[in-house]
């Protein structure tokens, strides 16, 4: 059985703990594309993954600020480790929005044990992220439903004992399925072959004529049908993930800059590390992850304070909002710093042996998941406009 954390100070203390053993293998597991598999068995035994179960049925039941550092310590340390639990937590959100009485009960027990949610979410060839082709179909013989499609980027599937499935129900309407990983029909294949998080083994998942019995699915779609901070939560845990990146990339540069780098002769300088003009740019470099972190912060705040008046479409919106900054800061933030930090250090910041550049694709390849233009679109949108951001789920 996995341990039971019983306070956000024990979760966050833990997740520190985990990150400074994760942070010793990560490069390496980057390099050679070692799958974490051992390393999700540790976070699955620590409780991490049971966190945000609600304290009536035995969790931590932390709030979105504490989930938030949780996520950014895991991601610093191995932004793949720490992008896995991403839908995961993603779901337990979904099962708390509209679950039934017996599906939480059932999949709360699961959470405390230390099951993994993967996801079946994201679909190639639709005509947006938005639009789904997997849809969920009576089942002629008797009760229950049958599922086929195909869905791609399935973060976490791989490693998961539960697959939670975006489908159209009957009604033309979305719907999450929760499959277990072994359900006849169900194929993991580890395809993944991006540039970057290539430890998430965010492949595909086939689904052939699955068997869903009635009790495993949610209707997800009433969960836009009141104020709602759903979306807002899944974007605030991936700006927690490039949040960790882009710390990750300034601390592991400075090091590289005090260890390797060499002052430029004309700067007087006996070290890299005290040339005014390095300083300067590390000054800025770092401005960029404190504000990344503090938005972080107040987005984690902001949606705890919308989920403590639900029916109030206000906090929500300030929500939404929050974690749309959050987000866009995250995503320049991890990019910039993986990027300009290597001109401090110098060419030897390009050897393959040291695999620094994993952050500039870590950071490059997690930040595609959705385009940072329509973070700055809604801001502005909001800022002169009075506009909140559209509640449209996207994770």
């Amino acid at each position: 059985m996995a341990h039971v954390i019983t306070s956000e100070a024990e979760a966050i203390a833990i997740a520190a703990e985990l990150a400074g053993t994760f942070a010793r293998g990560s490069a390496l597991r980057d390099a050679g594309r070692v799958l974490p598999r051992a390393e999700l068995d540790q976070l699955s035994q620590s409780g991490l993954l049971g966190i945000t179960v609600p304290r009536a049925h035995g969790g931590a039941e932390v709030g979105a600020r504490a989930l938030g550092e949780v996520i950014r310590l895991l991601s610093a340390a191995d932004a793949s480790i720490g992008q896995i639990p991403q839908n995961h937590f993603f779901f337990v959100e979904v099962l708390k929005e509209n679950g039934t009485a017996g599906q939480r009960d059932f999949f709360y027990a699961e959470l405390l044990a230390g099951r993994r949610f993967g996801n079946a979410l994201a679909e190639k060839g639709t005509k947006h992220a938005l639009e789904f082709a997997t849809r969920l179909s009576p089942d002629p013989p008797g009760s229950g439903f049958r599922l086929t499609g195909v869905k791609n980027y399935a973060t976490g599937a791989l490693f998961a004992h539960w697959i939670p499935v975006f489908a159209l129900g009957p009604d033309d309407r979305l719907t999450a399925v929760f499959l277990p990983h072994d359900a006849p029909g169900v194929t993991v294949i580890d395809d993944w072959d991006g540039i970057g998080q290539r430890t998430t083994a965010s492949g595909t998942v086939r689904l052939q004529d699955v068997y869903v019995p009635e009790d495993r699915v949610v209707p997800h779609h009433l969960t836009f049908e009141r104020p709602e901070v759903f979306g807002a939560f899944g974007q605030f845990i991936h700006a927690a993930v490039d949040t960790g990146i882009a710390r990750a990339a300034l601390e592991e540069g400075g090091q590289l800059v005090r260890d390797i780098a060499r002052p430029w002769g004309e700067s007087g300088a006996d070290r890299a590390s005290e040339e005014p003009l390095v300083i300067q740019k590390f000054g800025e470099l770092a401005l960029l992850v404190r504000a990344a972190e503090a938005l972080l912060d107040h987005a984690g705040a902001a949606i705890d304070a919308a989920r403590r008046a639900p029916a109030d479409e206000r906090p929500a919106a300030e929500a939404s909002v929050a974690v749309t900054a959050a987000r866009a800061q995250a995503d320049a933030a991890a990019l910039t710093v993986s990027s300009d930090v290597f001109a401090l250090i110098g060419t030897r910041s390009a050897l393959r042996g040291g695999n620094f550049d994993r952050h500039w694709r870590n950071a490059r390849t997690h930040t595609l998941h959705d385009p940072r233009r329509w973070k700055i679109q809604h801001l502005g949108n909001h800022a002169l406009n009075g506009v909140n951001p559209p509640a449209n789920g996207i994770v």
